[in-house]
């Protein structure tokens, strides 16, 4: 079934000769857009991508290491769900030198860690992804920041921590959604001087 589909399974007709419909479930992702953004943190932090250190992590950066853009210029792409309740399900990539470069979670020791692995971002995911984020607003008034749900484990986000003087990537886990952490607060711009 193409992601264009919707199927639907006809359930009764009712005494008021009305047929009634029930959606069936489709756990595909089809890619609509994709849009060009810088990620900062609340200490107006970029987030730089290391592959060869397999860390990204928010650093103060060079109006020159801003120009070049290489690895910190994401590319945000966004997918058509048949669950939108859930919120906007995107996946990240990155440029770094000549290389494109995909976030993913996987389990390490026993603990889900961010990994970025050469290649590019599939346009069309028939079932579930360690690859695929929802996108929520921050709170309900603060519309130009985000959170990002991992969507393999309910409740876990894209946050940063303090390690070794690295304000690192991580998934973290919280105990409520509505629960207000700034480390999960990310606000996207398309340039270092203009944010969303």
């Amino acid at each position: 079934m193409s992601c264009e589909e919707i199927a639907v399974c006809a359930v009764r007709l009712r005494e008021n000769l009305c047929l009634y419909f029930e959606e069936l479930e489709c756990d595909a992702f089809c890619k609509e857009k994709t849009i060009q953004r810088f990620f900062r943190n609340v200490n107006s932090q970029l987030l730089v991508v290391h592959p060869d250190l397999n860390v990204a992590a928010f650093e103060d950066v060079t109006d020159q290491e801003v120009k070049s853009g290489s690895g910190m210029y994401f590319s945000i792409h966004c997918y058509k769900t048949t669950s939108p309740s859930e919120g906007m399900p995107v996946a990240f990539s990155v440029q770094v030198e000549d290389k494109s470069y995909y976030m993913c979670c996987e389990k390490e020791h026993g603990k889900m860690v961010i990994r970025f692995k050469e290649g590019e971002v599939p346009k069309d995911i028939p079932g579930e992804s360690n690859i695929i984020f929802f996108k929520k607003t921050f709170t309900s008034c603060s519309s130009k920041a985000f959170k990002f749900e991992y969507s393999l484990e309910q409740g876990m986000f894209l946050a940063f921590e303090e390690e070794d003087s690295l304000r690192k990537l991580i998934l973290k886990k919280l105990t409520r959604e509505d629960e207000v952490d700034e480390t999960t607060k990310f606000v996207t711009s398309h340039n270092e001087r203009h944010i969303l």
